[in-house]
């Protein structure tokens, strides 16, 4: 049996977030470790999320996320789906970054950037996603097979709705579409209690993080 892959990163989201989702959509099992490396050559470039994997320790999220895709057979059938999905997440992780980043903010900012995010994801993001669904009707973005684009637009969504709950109203497709997906089985596992999914960040996650980064 091949080891698990093994997740360094400090005891929340993140950008590790996402690799937490595309290895339990792919039904992976995984072990955490929240005490990081930084010292002699176990993190390259000195930066986390680090994954160990299939005998690598990879580092850069977008690098670690192609990896489980493609490995996992979420990253489309030829060149043309793979360029879509890989489009699709581009788009959808510039949204995710600022739901990261946001609660490192200044408390007297953090309401401002909520609704900022709103405004992006309404007017920017979400119409290109809800064009795609109703144009082809299929369920998933790419291929009508679960895919990459899929797993993160789902957890920038629900991420979103911890603090906007109807931020989806204009968007019908988009609704279904979400119901659907946190229905999918490996899905549904992991955003129920007691899986490896992390709480939305509170103040000990940020002090964690600026105490490992910004002693």
């Amino acid at each position: 049996m091949a080891a698990r892959p093994k997740l360094h990163y400090p005891n929340g989201r993140g950008r590790m977030e996402s690799v937490r989702w595309v290895l339990a959509a792919a039904g992976v099992e995984v072990n955490s470790n929240s005490g990081l490396l930084f010292s002699g050559n176990h993190l390259l470039f000195q930066q986390v999320p680090m994954v160990e994997i299939d005998g690598m320790k990879l580092v850069q999220t977008r690098c670690i996320l192609h990896y489980i895709a493609e490995k996992h057979h979420l990253f489309g059938k030829d060149l043309k789906e793979r360029t879509l999905i890989d489009m699709y997440v581009e788009g959808t992780l510039d949204l995710l970054e600022l739901l990261i980043m946001h609660p490192f903010l200044k408390p007297e900012d953090q309401q401002k950037e909520v609704v900022n995010m709103a405004q992006k994801a309404i007017i920017r993001y979400f119409p290109v996603f809800e064009k795609v669904l109703r144009s082809h009707g299929q369920n998933f973005l790419v291929g009508n097979q679960l895919s990459l684009a899929d797993v993160i637009l789902l957890q920038t969504i629900l991420a979103l709705e911890e603090k906007i709950p109807n931020i989806l109203s204009a968007f019908p497709f988009l609704q279904e579409y979400t119901v659907k997906l946190s229905n999918f089985p490996t899905i549904k596992r992991f955003l129920e209690p007691g899986s490896k999914k992390k709480p939305p960040p509170d103040e000990i996650y940020v002090r964690t993080v600026y105490n490992i980064f910004m002693p």
